[in-house]
């Protein structure tokens, strides 16, 4: 039956929906960098109300405690980078879908270098309102995609490796150019990572990987040459 709705509006969340996204949004936003840059502690949710430009009181409509918005937050985070990993499926070739996670993963290093911070802080002190988040729903996600990369070396299209351990060292390359950037850009002699710096970063990272287990140098070149090529037009 057609109500005269616009093709997309049925698909749409109802307005008050899709005003709680909108500020729930801005609250993570915000909350992004009051943690980052102070921690856990030294954070308010005043200070987050501020950076989000809405009054205390309205924040706590979302989130009732500080403690509600940094594990809302923590989970945010890993999620985002776990949206990463949608390339490996066993529909793909392994050389493009490690590449693209690579890729993924050091883009959101450049874009969004707190999110990695905050959560490095986190399980640094031994991720005490993260942890029922790591070992239930990630640790699902990982075996799910760990049984593709299992598929994949039952087709012979890469070595025999770990796959959880695949994921450890792939998180460890990427993420250490968010965390650990201001050393990265002192030892180049730069005062900060510019745009430039992480496209040889991706790079490097996809070679090492794929050699590592096993892609063969013409799939290595491949994927090489693709990556370098420019964006078709819209």
């Amino acid at each position: 039956m057609n109500l005269g709705l616009t093709p997309n509006a049925a698909d749409r969340p109802p307005r008050r929906g899709r005003i709680r996204l909108k500020n729930e949004t801005r609250i993570m936003l915000a909350a992004e960098d009051v943690f980052g840059r102070l921690g856990y502690h030294a954070a308010t949710t005043a200070l987050v109300a501020q950076r989000a430009g809405m009054p205390k009181a309205n924040l706590h409509y979302y989130f009732k405690t500080k403690t509600d918005l940094y594990v809302k937050l923590l989970e945010s985070i890993v999620t985002m980078w776990w949206q990463a990993t949608e390339s490996i499926r066993s529909d793909e070739e392994p050389a493009a879908a490690l590449s693209r996670l690579v890729r993924a993963k050091i883009e959101l290093s450049r874009q969004r270098p707190l999110a990695s911070r905050i959560f490095a802080a986190e399980i640094v002190s031994g991720a005490p309102h993260l942890l029922p988040f790591l070992r239930g729903p990630l640790r699902a996600m990982v075996e799910e995609k760990s049984r593709v990369i299992e598929r994949w070396i039952e087709l012979g299209k890469m070595d025999r490796v770990d796959p959880k351990h695949l994921f450890f060292q792939l998180w460890a390359l990427t993420q250490t150019y968010a965390d650990f950037s201001d050393q990265i850009a002192a030892v180049l002699g730069k005062r900060r990572l510019t745009r430039q710096d992480y496209t040889p970063a991706a790079d490097r990272v996809t070679r090492l990987e794929l050699k590592g287990i096993g892609i063969g140098a013409g799939e290595r070149a491949t994927v090489a040459r693709r990556s370098a090529e420019p964006p078709h037009p819209v």
